[in-house]
């Protein structure tokens, strides 16, 4: 094999099987895939450990979580991104869409703040090769808010761009539908009082009914009109997958019912779900437990959400809970998330391919079950971890 980097003795992940052999890497892409050794003096021993697709991840608000880390608390764009970015590669993530979320009833909020500088800063970190993980955009659109139209601005038209959902956070329905699990949220994590609480429910109703339908029908021609894929966000009544059908959506993201997983399946859309709900044994919200949605066949692509680490767990958590083989468990963090927004140069072990790879150790962990330590990463043939 005469290549850039010759990688031996891995057990590589491939869409549908696992093979002991070699891999040959050559200008950033996958030369040469073979069973078995290899002759070849110059390369990179694997030692026996898995060699994986670099995980894709398309929802995580991680890089929001190191922009305020406590409420009010506003951290600088640039150590923040460094911190986010490195906290994904270790985690074997080396495609992201950064979720940044545009609008909110409360103006204090993150979410109710410009981001131009932070895009900006992403730009130029990149443009200076000083990042891990290659970063694009996941702009969450707060439909029942007066801002968002305003705060996507910084957006409009940039390149980053991949993916755009349409969320309703309005207290009292999706995610929502129990107020005493929004309150929970509210007041722990947001530092609200309970009085600002059943204020902001009260105006919340009065936003949505006069914001949340004309936001949606602009946000769904903006994507059309660039070919932008479109997600749907906490779908609960069959009447949210109906509406989002029609609007062309593509990913289902954390339906809370396993009957609007169902629907979404049915209509051809990719299910999401948040991996920190696999590794929990269920949803913060208290919503349908991804675990069950996995056994129905009913879950396509999964989702760091708010913890990079547990991608990787929650993939092979599935295969000891929910029957899948690995590379099945992968798949949902590598191919399928790539797929589904026409990202075709990677997230799969394939002649032709990017080199984003990444090489898993498993070792045993709390209550004998094994856990994936991630090794080192590559991206495109150039170790990053």
């Amino acid at each position: 094999m005469n290549s850039d980097m010759v990688f031996k003795s891995a057990r590589l992940v491939l869409g549908d099987e696992v093979v002991q052999g070699t891999l040959a890497v050559a200008g950033g892409s996958i030369a040469a895939i073979a069973a078995g050794g290899t002759g070849v003096s110059a390369t990179q021993d694997i030692d026996g450990d898995f060699l994986i697709p670099g995980l894709v991840e398309l929802h995580t608000d991680n890089f929001e979580r190191h922009l305020m880390p406590r409420p009010k608390v506003r951290w600088p764009a640039l150590p923040a991104l460094f911190a986010h970015d490195a906290e994904l590669a270790a985690s074997g993530i080396t495609t992201v869409y950064d979720s940044l979320g545009v609008g909110d009833i409360d103006e204090e909020a993150l979410r109710g703040q410009g981001w131009a500088e932070v895009v900006e800063m992403i730009d130029s970190a990149s443009a200076a090769d000083l990042l891990r993980v290659e970063h694009l955009l996941h702009v969450r659109c707060e439909l029942a808010a007066a801002n968002t139209l305003s705060l996507f601005e910084p957006f409009i038209d940039h390149p980053r761009v991949g993916l755009i959902s349409l969320m309703d956070h309005t207290p009292g329905q999706r995610q929502w539908e129990n107020l005493e699990q929004a309150r929970i949220y509210y007041t722990g994590k947001k530092g609200w009082s309970d009085a600002k609480f059943e204020a902001q429910v009260v105006n919340a109703k009065h936003v949505q009914e006069r914001y949340a339908a004309p936001h949606r029908r602009h946000f769904v021609e903006y994507a059309k009109q660039r070919a932008i894929a479109l997600a749907s966000h906490d779908d609960t009544l069959l009447e949210h997958v109906d509406e989002a059908h029609a609007d062309g959506v593509a990913i289902c993201e954390f339906p809370t019912r396993e009957a609007s997983a169902r629907a979404a399946n049915a209509f051809g859309m990719s299910v999401l779900m948040g991996a920190p709900n696999v590794v929990r044994g269920g949803s913060h919200s208290g919503n349908v437990a991804a675990i069950e949605l996995a056994r129905l066949g009913l879950l396509d692509i999964l989702s760091s959400d708010y913890i990079p680490v547990s991608l990787l767990m929650a993939a092979f958590r599935l295969v000891d809970d929910a029957g899948f083989d690995i590379p099945q468990a992968v798949n949902l963090v590598t191919r399928n998330p790539a797929r589904s927004v026409a990202l075709d140069d990677r997230g799969e072990i394939a002649v032709g391919k990017r080199a984003d790879l990444v090489q898993v150790r498993l070792v045993e962990g709390q209550a004998g079950r094994m856990h994936p330590v991630v090794r080192a990463v590559w991206r495109s043939g150039r170790r990053v971890v």
